[in-house]
């Protein structure tokens, strides 16, 4: 009697993709391994090579050709997480830079002027003329402060990618040779 419902072979221990072998994290949700990101390296280099998404999945040992695009589509994201690391480095810094002007702004004396002329008052305590401070701008770089700091919290508040390893990066360049290429054969043929 032939039954379907065979225990893990020693082919399913050894398979990195097998569901029993694919990290998890804290939350029991699936993380990429070195292993899936070298095949969807593989996958993205089967496709620059010009084979189809069934071509791939079949190759690759996938269910249908949806599994083989979703494998080059994050390959190409890969590629694209250092420039967005950079991205995000240089948006810091501006905001910054924003911030620390926002600052000096709040340490200035700030007079009313009105006129082109400074306006001036009796100070009861000392009973001298002095200049009428303005609080308008010092309410201002305060209300820039805050806007600065949200956008920096939102900047950073983002789920940004880890990144895996030198070979990771290594993997994630040569990904994007590989869809360089592909694309240029795209632009040629068509």
């Amino acid at each position: 009697m032939a039954t379907n419902d065979t225990p893990n072979t020693p082919d399913d221990e050894e398979d990195p993709h097998h569901p029993t072998n694919r990290p998890q994290d804290r939350w029991g949700r699936f993380e990429r391994s070195m292993a899936t990101v070298r095949r969807d390296a593989k996958a993205a280099g089967l496709r620059a090579d010009g084979l189809t998404y069934e071509q791939i999945a079949e190759q690759l040992g996938w269910a249908d050709k949806s599994d083989a695009r979703k494998a080059v589509l994050r390959a190409r994201a890969d590629v694209a997480r250092p420039a967005i690391t950079r991205l995000i480095a240089t948006e810091s810094e501006e905001l910054d830079a924003l911030y620390t002007e926002a600052c000096a702004i709040l340490q200035r004396r700030h007079i009313t002027v009105s006129h082109g002329k400074i306006i001036m008052w009796r100070n009861p305590d000392t009973d001298e003329e002095e200049p009428l401070l303005d609080d308008g701008p010092k309410l201002q770089a305060i209300r820039v402060a805050l806007d600065v700091r949200k956008a920096y919290e939102e900047l950073h508040g983002l789920k940004q990618p880890s990144r895996v390893s030198i070979d990771a990066q290594q993997l994630g360049d040569e990904i994007g040779a590989l869809l360089d290429r592909a694309t240029r054969d795209d632009s040629t043929t068509g």
